[in-house]
């Protein structure tokens, strides 16, 4: 994906720009078609570090909500305390 990130955003400028020919912007468009699709961002997932679950993933920590809640509970995060009120 941060391989080919640049000629992405490059044809997509191309595609958009009205100021140039259509033919210039088709063939374009054939470009960005022919490029692998593992390579566009919106196929790229968040997956925890700990397990690879898909699913209910904190940025921050780039942990599930369950390895992030047994860490916390284990006390291995550093900062990071059970809450009560």
């Amino acid at each position: 994906m941060k391989r080919d990130k640049e000629k992405r955003t490059a044809l997509k400028n191309i595609i958009k720009d009205r100021t140039l020919s259509v033919e210039d912007r088709f063939d374009a468009t054939l470009k960005l078609a022919q490029m692998p699709r593992n390579g566009s961002a919106t196929r790229v997932r968040l997956r925890c570090k700990l397990s690879g679950r898909p699913r209910a993933n904190y940025r921050k920590f780039e942990l599930s909500r369950i390895a992030l809640r047994d860490l916390a509970s284990a006390g291995q995060i550093p900062g990071m305390v059970k809450s009560s009120w």
